[in-house]
Formats: C-alpha cells, sequence, structure tokens
C-alpha cells in the first residue's frame, strides 16, 4: 500500500488545481491531497514547496506542466527539481518511471465511448499503476465496470461539481475523487 491510500481513506476528496487562486483555495481547504494541473518548469518547485508546507500531498500532472518533454527522462527531471509525492500522466511510461523512483503513478485515463473503456482495460492488463483517475468521473455505471475488473484503485475526475457526484462516484467504487471545484473541497 502507497502513502496516499491512508490519505484518501480518510478524505476522500482531491483538490486539482488549476490556477494559483485555485491553490491557495486548496492550501486553505481540508483536502489533504491536491492534483497540481499547472504550472512550469520556472515555478514548479515553489508550487510543490507551498503544498508541502501547507502538510498537504503534492502530484503532479507532468502532461500539464510547461518546458518537460513527454519522455521518461522528464519524471527523472521533476523529481530532482521539486520532489513531488507522485506524478499524474496520460503515458504509462512516464507512470511506470515514476513508480520505479518510489512516487506513487496516476494514469490519467478519458473515457469516451465504450472503445475507450475497452482500450484501458487492455492497457491496464499489462501495466499496474497505482491508481487511474478516470475523466469524467461522473460515469458510475462505467466505473463499476471498471472497478469490477481491475483491482487497480480508481480516481473519478472532471465534471465533479457537487456532493451528489462525489456520493455516486464513491458508491460506484472509486477510492476518491478529484475536483477543481472549490465547494466540493469543502464535503
Amino acid at each position: 500500500m502507497n502513502k496516499i491510500h491512508p490519505l484518501l481513506l480518510d478524505s476522500p476528496v482531491i483538490a486539482a488545481v488549476k490556477d494559483d487562486a485555485g491553490l491557495r483555495l486548496a492550501l486553505a481547504s481540508d483536502c489533504r491531497v491536491i492534483f497540481l494541473l499547472y504550472g512550469s518548469i520556472v515555478n514548479i518547485e515553489e508550487l510543490v514547496q507551498q503544498i508541502h508546507q501547507a502538510g498537504k500531498s503534492c502530484f503532479v500532472h507532468i502532461d500539464l506542466t510547461d518546458g518537460f518533454s513527454n519522455r521518461e527522462a522528464a519524471v527523472d527531471g521533476m523529481v530532482r527539481i521539486c520532489h513531488p509525492d507522485g506524478i499524474i500522466s496520460t503515458r504509462m511510461p512516464q507512470v511506470r518511471r515514476a513508480q520505479q523512483l518510489g512516487l506513487v503513478g496516476i494514469l490519467r485515463a478519458f473515457l469516451l465511448d465504450s472503445m475507450s473503456v475497452a482500450t484501458l482495460l487492455q492497457q491496464l492488463e499489462g501495466s499496474r499503476p497505482d491508481y487511474v483517475e478516470v475523466l469524467p468521473g461522473i460515469l458510475p455505471t462505467v466505473i463499476r465496470e471498471i472497478t469490477v475488473q481491475t483491482p487497480i484503485p480508481l480516481i473519478a475526475g472532471g465534471l465533479i461539481r457537487s456532493k451528489q457526484d462525489v456520493i455516486q462516484a464513491l458508491q460506484a467504487g472509486v477510492t476518491a475523487v478529484s475536483s477543481s471545484s472549490p465547494k466540493v473541497w469543502s464535503l
């Protein structure tokens, strides 16, 4: 079990922040985990430090951080620069490299249709990310289908805007939900 799992069991809402204003709100919230969905090679160290200084865990979406390539070596660079608790990526090689470096690796998957669900399940057969974040997170039927077919814990993200969305996702079997909506962070 990785170090994020107990945090998510206790506090299953993750603050997904897209800008400085969102980060300020997330730092003041009760959320114990923050998904950092912005930044650049110039300021990522400072952003991660702010999160850690607030006593929260930080997971950086490397695909959305300016100045990093889509290669595995970018993960090494990110770790040297800012020491996040984990990496989020839509690319399994980057997730795998994060795990090799002792970080939590979160694979982000966009579910657009039944083919994308089948592709994700096929990809998970040969890979073992620590978590899979599925977007949009308001698909309880699809979430249930995935949780039945893989033991990898799921995080629901995208379009989570209300308490009802959170409850439905948790009831469908996700471990946690990520949301960029500050009103959800206070649940």
